[in-house]
């Protein structure tokens, strides 16, 4: 009986059940609702189980459903990898989601190097503030900023970052001690773990109520730190090439209490450990990281 179960209908299932929805797969696969619906019920008579329970506006696996899914899961990731190594005579694309700061002034201007240590591979590399959830196959790793959101994936974390203020050398000039920055323009970035009040905080400083100018992306902060605006609190690892090149100076070093902590994290599916170009591009990552 089992050698009789079709494919469609294990693949509508597969779908089902991934985006908990009979629509988002039918739209997947390019079917009707109904068609998915009836492809399933037809498996479950084959089967002699049940494998969702359906109300009238969604459907959740049933411990069946839950068990047949896990394989099904593997199978098809197995089948995806597998077509993948086959088709391998071309180039194989790396599909890489990054937070925006940690892609546009770290990650970027690194993958060139990337590229030439592993040929026959491409990379696209996405960055938003968006996790990547990997169910939709969009993406193979994702660097994170904070704690990992998504379940089942494996986790490496890319190390301490030391926050400092960041200025141009002429501001520079006139900032001698950490209570100095109280007259300076302070330049915020919205979205960072690390805000100006903590650096205050563990410098023994009352902070200021108010900051001269705010931004969305430590990026943003970077670049107008760079241009003489005011000053940053941002992470050496991201400014990393405005201090190479003098742009920047960490105005107070050696002279105030600079905050670390783990920003970011390498993030993939389990199942995914397994392919060349994921493990490669976590190798060196982590020795790029170490240079």
């Amino acid at each position: 009986m089992l050698a009789n179960v079709p494919m469609s209908a294990i693949r509508a299932f597969e779908a089902a059940a991934r985006t908990g929805s009979f629509r988002d797969a039918a739209n997947e696969l390019h079917l009707t609702p109904s068609a998915v619906s009836h492809a399933i019920r037809k498996l479950e008579v084959m089967l002699s189980t049940v494998l969702f329970e359906r109300t009238t506006r969604s459907i959740r696996l049933t411990p069946a459903g839950e068990n047949l899914m896990r394989h099904a899961s593997t199978a098809f990731d197995e089948l995806r990898r597998g077509l993948e190594d086959v088709a391998g005579r071309g180039p194989r694309l790396l599909r890489v989601h990054s937070a925006p700061s940690f892609a546009a002034q770290w990650l970027a201007p690194r993958l060139a190097n990337f590229l030439n240590a592993e040929s026959g591979v491409g990379v696209r590399l996405a960055a938003s503030t968006d996790y990547a959830r990997f169910t939709n196959d969009d993406f193979d790793l994702d660097i994170v900023y904070g704690p990992p959101r998504v379940d089942g994936v494996e986790v490496i974390s890319l190390g301490e970052e030391t926050v400092t203020p960041l200025c141009s050398p002429a501001l520079a000039k006139k900032i001698n001690k950490p209570e100095d920055l109280l007259k300076q323009v302070l330049i915020r970035s919205d979205q960072k773990q690390v805000q100006w009040h903590q650096w205050f905080a563990a410098n023994d400083i009352d902070a200021p109520a108010f900051y001269g100018m705010r931004f969305d992306r430590s990026f943003l902060a970077i670049a107008m730190a760079a241009s003489g605006l005011g000053v940053a609190l941002e992470s050496t690892r991201l400014a990393e090439r405005e201090l190479l090149s003098g742009q920047l100076v960490p105005v107070l070093a050696g002279r105030s209490v600079d905050v670390r902590y783990m920003a970011h994290q390498l993030t993939f599916p389990k199942v995914s450990q397994q392919r060349r170009a994921v493990r490669a591009f976590a190798d060196w990552i982590l020795v790029e990281l170490g240079r």
